[in-house]
């Protein structure tokens, strides 16, 4: 059973509670005979109103539950004359009731975890003790849990129950061989990224990274760095690369610095929230430019562009990006360069994501820019600098930003990181265009078929897949309950939660088969919502 697919929280909705009916019922009337059958085959718990349930979920299935109540009298009271005299005298107890998981579900982790968000839920409302009365079949699951037993039996015969407390030492000091189940656990629930960075590493990825540091004056360093420019040029077919430590900010600061040096103005088109910041870098760099703006995710055409290009000769430089990261949508990159080399404009190019996304031609751009996360597989941190000429150092660029002092450097004029460089190194190998592209079809299709409104088509990037969620349904809330169940979503930068968006970033080493069950799940999350809206 897979950890995805399952989910745990506080029931809410009136279709959580029909099925904790059912779930009651099979335990406590047929599998424990404790209550009266009846027609309906529900069992209500005569608290209910004053339970909180803690449930397990299994694509909408509730598969296990746990009810917890603090008012007084607990159904312990009713069976022990004397229950405060087993109680620590500065106790504040919850009472257990229902606990239940449906058999095919025994031998896994979901009692496990129903326990984990019971000692989450009881530490928020202060209780220090959990009471319960504990079916004899179990007791050594209990024990191991961290349940301590205290007085004798109670109950009927064939419902012999007994009286046990869960304490939070308890639980955290139950037995080695729980919590080495719990250390499995968690290795084997690592959750599922899709998101634009940090990105899902390879294997050997993190090998090379965690191996020894050494200096970045050492020979070992130097022959590293130019075998790791010389496949990022055979990537791309730039004629350099620069590498500094540090991210896409950093390197479009560099290309701005390089702008600076320009004659002439620019043009910056932007339809999107990182077209936008490439405005603010000019700004901040006081360049002489205008922009191109639209709405977000509205298409900025060729002949829009052609247009103003004819309108001002004055025009030197086009900077723009390549994939708009906020919403998936794809430049015309070769029909921009086309443009550029008929006005006599030089072109640079943010592709922090499509670097490794899907092929890209610098040989006649003039800059452009990458990261080593993202589309290139690798661990953030690394700033990447494509360029089309020599460059030479200026005295009136500040130094880090300098890419002249990078290029006579052989891209290592301050400290740099092995680590980073290393696992850079490898994850070249593994770029796969045609799976990328591939796997965002099936994704597009998949999400489509489950009433997803999904922004652009087939010619957006393959890397970034956005969903715009209709607005009853809030992407932040999506986006957490996904988190539970060990899928996460891009959606909580402030230009997503803006526009109730979220995403799914196809980027680093994603396996087919998990991809797609994830986004089954997302679908029936999508869906569940959809029905409770209806019901209420």
């Amino acid at each position: 059973m897979d950890n995805l697919s399952l989910q745990y929280k506080i029931a809410s909705e009136s279709y959580e509670f029909q099925q904790i009916y059912t779930l009651n019922y099979e335990t406590f009337v047929e599998e424990i005979p404790q209550h009266e059958g009846n027609q309906e085959r529900k069992l209500i718990d005569k608290f209910h109103d004053e339970n909180t349930y803690v449930i397990a979920k299994d694509q909408g299935e509730v598969v296990g539950m746990i009810a917890v109540r603090a008012k007084r009298p607990f159904s312990l009271d009713l069976k022990l004359r004397n229950l405060n005299e087993y109680l620590p005298t500065d106790a504040v107890p919850c009472e257990i009731r229902l606990l239940s998981v449906k058999e095919a579900y025994r031998s896994t982790r979901v009692f496990y975890q129903l326990c984990e968000r019971l000692v989450s839920y009881c530490l928020e409302k202060g209780y220090t003790m959990a009471l319960i009365s504990g079916t004899v079949r179990q007791l050594k699951l209990y024990k191991r849990i961290g349940f301590q037993p205290f007085a004798d039996l109670v109950g009927e015969e064939g419902a012999k129950f007994q009286p046990m407390y869960l304490t939070r030492h308890s639980f955290e000091n139950s037995t080695k061989a729980f919590q080495r189940l719990m250390i499995r656990k968690t290795e084997k629930s690592v959750p599922l990224s899709f998101l634009p960075g940090p990105v899902p590493l390879h294997g050997k990825v993190e090998e090379a990274f965690k191996r020894e540091p050494v200096s970045h004056r050492s020979t070992m360093f130097i022959h590293e760095m130019e075998e790791v420019k010389r496949s990022l040029c055979e990537i791309t077919n730039a004629n350099y690369a620069e590498v500094a430590v540090g991210t896409g900010t950093l390197s479009n600061d560099m290309v701005a610095a390089q702008l600076k040096c320009l004659s002439g103005s620019g043009l910056i088109l932007a339809n999107g929230e990182f077209g936008y910041r490439l405005i603010d870098h000019a700004y901040r760099f006081d360049l002489h430019f205008q922009t191109f703006e639209k709405d977000w995710n509205e298409p900025i055409s060729l002949v829009e562009v052609e247009s103003l290009l004819q309108k001002n000769q004055n025009i030197k430089w086009l900077w723009t990006v390549h994939c708009e990261t906020s919403t998936g949508y794809l430049y015309d990159l070769d029909g921009l360069l086309s443009l550029c080399k008929t006005y006599g404009v030089e072109l640079c190019v943010d592709a922090c994501s499509s670097v490794g996304t899907i092929p890209v031609n610098f040989k006649e751009v003039y800059f452009a820019t990458t990261v080593s996360g993202k589309g290139l597989g690798s661990y953030p941190g690394l700033a990447i600098v494509f360029h089309r000429d020599d460059i030479q150092s200026s005295t009136s660029i500040p130094r880090y930003l300098d890419m002249g002092m990078y290029e006579v450097n052989g891209s290592i004029p301050f400290t740099h990181s092995s680590n980073l460089v290393r696992a850079l190194k490898e994850a070249l190998h593994f770029i796969e265009y045609e799976m990328h592209e591939k796997l965002a079809h099936k994704v597009r299709c998949v999400l489509t078929l489950g009433g997803f409104h999904i922004l652009g088509d087939k010619n957006y990037s393959p890397g970034v897949i956005t969903i715009a969620l209709e607005r009853e349904q809030c992407s932040r809330q999506f986006g957490d309950v996904c988190k539970d169940r060990g899928i996460l979503l891009s959606y909580e930068s402030d230009y997503l939660v803006k526009r109730n968006w979220v995403q799914v970033a196809l980027m680093g080493t994603q396996n087919e088969r998990k991809v797609l069950k994830a986004m089954n799940i997302l679908n029936k999350e999508y869906q569940s919502n959809v029905d409770s809206r209806a019901v209420k």
